[in-house]
């Protein structure tokens, strides 16, 4: 007769809080210079208030796609988001993504054209999770990302 594996609590409350975050699609979503940072649906766009969802998100460590994205409005008015995606490897905690993102946040900043810029954003799914462009520009017009004070050149 084999012998079973013990029962492990804390891979079965992981795996629970997974589901959790994947039916909710939720992701952190942040903008600058207005520094206002959210937990939101990559799906619908509306805000998670759910106390559960927030601690699955910041109580166990993930593997992460992020997109960090300038905000920015040319000279004729039109809005537009010049990004990249990244993927880093391993698994990290939410607390950890600055550290994480820090370097390719400025190298977005300095690609884009500083006098079209209005702000910098993150968004952080847990997963890998592809988001098309067109919806991560209006996750951010979801949260009020194109009406910020503009960044000094």
């Amino acid at each position: 007769m084999s012998k079973r594996k013990p029962c492990n609590r804390k891979v079965q409350v992981e795996r629970s809080m997974r589901a959790l975050l994947g039916t909710n699609h939720a992701a952190v979503i942040s903008i600058d210079p207005s520094g206002l940072q959210i937990m939101l649906s990559w799906k619908s766009g509306k805000q998670i208030l759910v106390k559960q969802v927030a601690d699955a998100l910041c109580d166990i460590a993930h593997r992460w796609t992020i997109y960090i994205a300038a905000i920015c409005v040319r000279q004729d008015g039109a809005q537009y988001i010049k990004s990249i995606d990244i993927r880093p490897d391993g698994i990290h905690r939410v607390e950890r993504l600055s550290d994480v993102i820090e370097h390719f946040y400025n190298e977005v900043r300095d690609d884009c054209n500083p006098n079209h810029r209005v702000g910098m954003g993150w968004l952080a799914v847990p997963g890998i999770v592809p988001i098309p462009e067109s919806r991560l520009s209006a996750l951010f017009a979801s949260v009020g990302a194109w009406n910020q004070v503009k960044v000094a050149a």
